[in-house]
């Protein structure tokens, strides 16, 4: 299957769109001094270690990053209300999703914290993710083994005794291209 060179291009559109409904100072980000430098960038650690470890597979790393609730929106990309959950199940259902057959990339940019008065702190990032399952490549299942899309992650910590932690995320889509087959379909 062919893809079309616009929908990059459509997705950075997007992406800009959605920026300017957003809080301007968010948007900026807590300036780096020599005094927020080593906090914002274990922020920025802990985001990009989720990614890696889910693309690796590894549940017990993506789960020590999350405080024991977490607050998640993914509602742009499955519908539904956002919800405060055990971030055991958050983990549980990423791993059902994600199982061997179904390789997966994330890559985050453009992170933007925001170190709050209270001791919490807020990151934009940009993020894009691919999917890719073989069965997806099957004619009754789509004949595309791939889906990935591109959006908005916001991500809220808090800091506790064993250091920084993740307690909201939410993930704004912006664009998405691919076979849903890929997406919504569990691997085996």
């Amino acid at each position: 299957m062919k893809f079309s060179r616009t929908a990059p291009l459509l997705a950075i559109a997007l992406a800009t769109t959605t920026h300017a409904h957003a809080d301007t100072a968010q948007l900026a980000g807590t300036p780096i001094t020599a005094e927020t430098l080593v906090t914002q960038a274990e922020l920025v650690r802990i985001a990009d270690a989720i990614d890696a470890a889910v693309d690796a597979k590894d549940w017990q790393v993506a789960r020590s990053l999350f405080t024991d609730m977490i607050d998640v929106d993914f509602t742009s990309l499955v519908g539904g209300e956002p919800a405060t959950i055990p971030a055991d199940a958050l983990i549980a259902g990423w791993s059902a999703n994600l199982t061997a057959d179904k390789t997966s990339f994330h890559l985050r940019g453009n992170h933007r914290v925001s170190l709050e008065a209270d001791g919490s702190a807020t990151m934009l990032s940009h993020g894009y993710a691919w999917n890719r399952m073989d069965r997806g490549a099957l004619p009754e299942n789509g004949d595309n083994p791939l889906w990935e899309v591109w959006g908005i992650y916001t991500h809220s910590f808090v800091e506790t005794e064993a250091g920084w932690k993740v307690d909201a995320m939410t993930f704004k889509a912006t664009a998405e291209r691919g076979n849903p087959f890929v997406r919504n379909t569990p691997g085996s």
